[in-house]
């Protein structure tokens, strides 16, 4: 069972920006280090995923063909953030009840019609939408500093989101056993989804050796 650890979610001023890094653990084995767990769903739509790596292809592979089914409609609609969260709450409750559930927690950003979004999504169906959404052990150690600073300036611009990203994405690098220090970062704005990666934090090990203790 190869696993992901973290997603990353924060709006900004015109869109939503989410990161996750590619490292694919096997139990605490670091076994693949060149994973995507984001993807672009449509035109004004991404998503990432922790948990369990084989359930995110399955679920990706189920949201590929329905955009696609959706686009051979050819009717000038698609399918909008909202209603791809929508969707991923009653796939996940679904599977829930019936003792057999996707083990994934889901992060879903969008901008659509000048709106940003930004959603979450768990094994369970439970979901809400949030200024910032952190997964996994991010949860613990990155929520909290996203919140601090959205709390402080509630409307980020990009360039403050992405630092902000980046901070966290390095704060869980040092700190989550399960974190890989190379991510991708997903950007939603008008203009549509962009993904970069794979990136690297600037680290610094030197104080490693004053830590003992815990070996």
């Amino acid at each position: 069972m190869v696993t992901g650890t973290s997603v990353l979610g924060v709006k900004f001023d015109g869109g939503v920006m989410i990161a996750a890094d590619m490292l694919g653990s096997y139990g605490s084995l670091a076994r693949f280090r060149n994973i995507s767990r984001i993807m672009k769903v449509n035109a004004c739509t991404m998503l990432g995923a922790s948990g369990d790596y084989a359930d995110y292809q399955y679920l990706k592979q189920v949201l590929d063909q329905m955009v696609i089914d959706e686009e051979l409609v050819g009717d000038g609609h698609n399918y909008s953030p909202k209603a791809v969260h929508s969707w991923l709450t009653r796939v996940m409750y679904n599977r829930r009840s019936k003792m057999n559930p996707l083990w994934n927690t889901v992060v879903l950003g969008g901008f659509y019609k000048g709106e940003s979004f930004l959603g979450y999504v768990d094994k369970l169906g439970v979901a809400y939408e949030a200024p910032t959404i952190a997964t996994g052990f991010g949860a613990y150690l990155a929520q909290p500093l996203m919140r601090d600073v959205v709390e402080n300036k509630p409307t980020l611009t990009r360039d403050e989101a992405r630092k902000l990203i980046e901070r966290c994405m390095k704060v869980l690098y040092y700190r989550d056993a399960r974190s890989y220090n190379r991510y991708e970062i997903a950007t939603v704005t008008e203009s549509g989804v962009e993904v970069e990666g794979p990136l690297s934090s600037d680290t610094n090990w030197e104080i490693a050796h004053l830590i003992s203790g815990y070996e």
